[in-house]
């Protein structure tokens, strides 16, 4: 299961509004190769159910991830910080061995 802070939440709802998003949409999860320690998070808006998709809901939020995605997620909260040290989307995964510094890629 993937789970959603309130921060997070909030931001969510935010931009689905800015972006015209209606509440069929949720965010999809996934994970990519690349990055600078093999692996990159990807998140973006998404209505639709694929064939292979596993649905969380946290907070309200819909949460779609693909089955391959889902190995490497499993556990993992999904934070929003605008302080100081940086702003945005965090992957907090306990699955991760290693994350970069800016904390869009990791390795397990």
């Amino acid at each position: 299961m993937i789970t959603v802070t309130e921060e997070a939440k909030n931001k969510i709802l935010e931009l689905k509004s800015k972006e015209g998003k209606n509440e069929n949409h949720g965010i999809r999860v996934a994970v990519e190769g690349g990055g600078c320690s093999g692996l990159m998070y990807d998140l973006a808006f998404d209505a639709e159910q694929q064939a292979n998709d596993h649905i969380f809901e946290d907070q309200g939020v819909k949460i779609f991830v693909d089955k391959k995605s889902l190995l490497y997620l499993i556990g993992t909260q999904l934070d929003y910080s605008d302080g100081l040290n940086g702003k945005g989307f965090q992957f907090k995964n306990p699955n991760a061995s290693r994350t970069c510094g800016c904390g869009e890629s990791f390795s397990v």
